[in-house]
């Protein structure tokens, strides 16, 4: 994917681009799973973080499109799209509850929530972050 840094975001957002507002703290692009829904992630310490290395940009964490029907979730990093893995509803209500937890203390000044990948996803095998991770670095 490539990015526009931009002051608004357009009324037509073009598939394969993310258009990035650093004004209002925004990045939008349509979903990578072609759906055609406008995908928006807020950039802010509850909700998801921006890197720009001059070259890409990469939005972190994953984004997980669960109310879309589609149900898309995938990373983008240095400008690419990476699938993740199929989550249960049990799965995704409880990432959505740490969420929901997290932007309550960043918004009401308390900072971030420490809760342990093992906490959110309660399950004998490799939590999701850990699967990802061996993802990621292809061990």
């Amino acid at each position: 994917m490539r990015h526009e840094f931009v002051e608004f975001i357009p009324e037509h957002i073009e598939p394969g681009v993310i258009y990035v507002s650093l004004l209002y703290n925004l990045a939008v692009h349509k979903c990578a799973s072609g759906c055609g829904h406008d995908v928006v992630t807020p950039l802010s310490p509850a909700e998801w973080s921006l890197t720009y290395d001059g070259q890409a940009v990469s939005l972190s964490p994953s984004i997980g499109n669960w109310n879309l029907p589609c149900r898309s979730h995938y990373w983008i990093t240095k400008g690419r799209v990476r699938w993740a893995g199929a989550m249960t509803s049990r799965q995704i209500e409880l990432v959505q509850e740490q969420d929901k937890r997290a932007r309550e203390a960043e918004y009401a000044g308390g900072g971030s929530v420490d809760v342990s990948d093992d906490d959110v996803l309660k399950r004998p095998r490799l939590s999701l972050f850990a699967r990802m991770a061996r993802y990621i670095t292809g061990r």
